[in-house]
């Protein structure tokens, strides 16, 4: 009878231990989101975005980001340019139709977080590490991407007149 007792309690507390994992609050894009690239020029937005998103800032360990970006999606305020940006000569976007972001790990830091994973762009996985705040339940981001580590677009003819750092402004309003 002792070792049926001990067993049952171990299992007991299996159980219980089972449902005090903490998961990460599952969020959903809101409307209103920015996702805006600046250079010299070319500059403009992307106006798609979907995906998962969840976060808990108490526990990082179960955060993930799984987002999308549909490359027709582009904007630069030109027909022109963004007929250009969507041709095989830069985005490709019919052969790679979105830009993905799948995270790897979170990280606290002095100003807000760090998200550390994989970009996908034209076809390139490059390993990427972007800052990010959240507030008032709006995820925000700046950094830069060199757009020769993606092979968009090249150095020659009018392309080098496009800077190679595109800077890229993010800020996402998630509800629950």
């Amino acid at each position: 009878m002792t070792k049926l007792k001990f067993i049952a309690i171990i299992v007991s507390v299996f159980a219980l231990a089972a449902f005090t994992v903490k998961n990460a609050v599952s969020w959903k894009i809101a409307e209103g989101y920015s996702i805006k690239f600046t250079s010299d020029d070319p500059s403009g937005v992307f106006t798609k975005l979907a995906g998962n998103v969840e976060f808990d800032e108490n526990n990082l360990a179960s955060s993930k980001f799984d987002v999308k970006i549909d490359v027709a999606s582009i904007n630069t305020g030109n027909g022109m340019k963004n007929k250009h940006a969507k041709s095989d000569k830069w985005f490709d976007a019919e052969q790679y139709p979105t830009i993905n972001f799948t995270s790897k790990k979170f990280a606290k830091t002095a100003s807000g977080y760090t998200v550390t994973g994989t970009l996908d762009m034209h076809g390139v996985q490059k390993e990427l590490t972007m800052p990010f705040t959240f507030k008032n339940n709006t995820f925000e981001s700046s950094f830069t991407v060199n757009r020769l580590d993606y092979k968009i677009g090249t150095t020659k003819g009018m392309s080098k007149k496009v800077p190679l750092d595109i800077k890229l402004d993010i800020a996402v309003p998630v509800t629950k």
